[in-house]
């Protein structure tokens, strides 16, 4: 198990190196360049030439590039042109955010999605198993901006049921510890404000996670009709086992191998789902914050939060080959 981690955190150094090239390329190409966006209404002809020379952006692009991968090995990812603050600090105070948000959305996403596909699989041609594909089906079509949309009308706006914006009611006074807002109300026993704020998270993690779900309950009965028709299950069977055994043990634990690979490529498109549902909702997490850096063209916050976000995805790979070790101990020798 330690070489296979070994193995992947070695893999991961060329992967987050030519994407960081990548992204220092294209945030070079993008319109008015980094010395238009640290000036802003300043930027005349002179002031531009001044601040490329005084932070280099007028030396070739390798030496730009050099100089920057320095400061990025050093922990400094420049400083938000909007706010003033270190790129850094305002990740990791939106991070906490996003990470509460998707992993409701993952809760929700695999806590439907795999007994929608496992009940599908076992009513395999029959009506729960046509209703479940179809309804799969409407789950990755719907975009995930028009469904956020709606759910925000109709259970917020029109039946005033959950919050429509924000993490939790601006006039509730709550400690926040650790910036998980439920888990800090827990913590603190301010119950209250643990369920304020999650109500607030209702909305934004049905609507970011009903893709997910649909993907996951696509792949979960996927995985059980094939599993469920091998030759191990039919000997399992023959041995007499109990078919609640044959079921938990047999079927369902040899297909979650392939179900775990597409649980965790799913926290990926969470987290870049989040900048379309954060936007939405108002919810104050990283993807809201890189949105708004789009439109104010805040380079280094661009920077910034895509190679951090990079950085986690890359890791959640990581934990998933893990995961695979632990569920087919036959991974660990590959």
């Amino acid at each position: 198990m330690t070489r296979l981690i070994l193995r992947r955190l070695a893999l991961l150094v060329p992967t987050l190196l030519g994407l960081s090239v990548l992204l220092f390329l294209w945030v070079r190409a993008l319109p008015g360049g980094p010395a238009t966006a640290l000036l802003g209404e300043r930027a005349t002809p002179e002031a531009v030439e001044r601040i490329n020379q005084l932070y280099g952006f007028d030396r070739p692009l390798p030496q730009q590039y050099v100089q920057w991968l320095g400061q990025l090995l050093q922990g400094n990812f420049g400083v938000s042109t909007r706010t003033g603050r270190p790129v850094l600090d305002e990740f990791w105070a939106r991070f906490p955010a996003t990470v509460e948000l998707s992993l409701v959305a993952l809760v929700v996403a695999v806590g439907l999605g795999v007994p929608l596909g496992y009940l599908a699989a076992r009513r395999q041609g029959r009506l729960v198993d046509h209703v479940a594909v179809v309804t799969s089906l409407l789950g990755v079509t719907v975009p995930v901006f028009f469904l956020a949309f709606l759910l925000k009308w109709l259970f917020a706006v029109q039946l005033g049921w959950f919050p429509s914006s924000g993490r939790q009611d601006p006039a509730m006074i709550a400690t926040h510890p650790t910036r998980f807002y439920v888990l800090d109300g827990l913590m603190t026993r301010e119950w209250d404000a643990s369920w304020d704020a999650l109500l607030h998270l209702v909305l934004p993690a049905l609507a970011l996670g009903t893709i997910p779900l649909a993907i996951i309950a696509r792949i979960t009965r996927a995985s059980v009709i094939d599993v469920q028709h091998a030759d191990y299950v039919r000997t399992a069977r023959a041995k007499g086992l109990s078919p609640a055994h044959v079921r938990s043990r047999v079927i369902l634990h040899n297909a979650m191998l392939p179900v775990s690979t597409t649980i965790g490529l799913q926290v990926g498109l969470l987290l870049s789902g989040a900048v379309l549902t954060e936007t939405v909702f108002a919810f104050p997490g990283i993807g809201k914050f890189l949105a708004d850096a789009v439109f104010n063209l805040d380079y280094a916050v661009l920077q910034g939060f895509i190679l951090l976000i990079a950085v986690v995805y890359a890791l959640v790979n990581l934990a998933v080959d893990v995961s695979y070790g632990l569920i087919d101990p036959r991974m660990r020798t590959r």
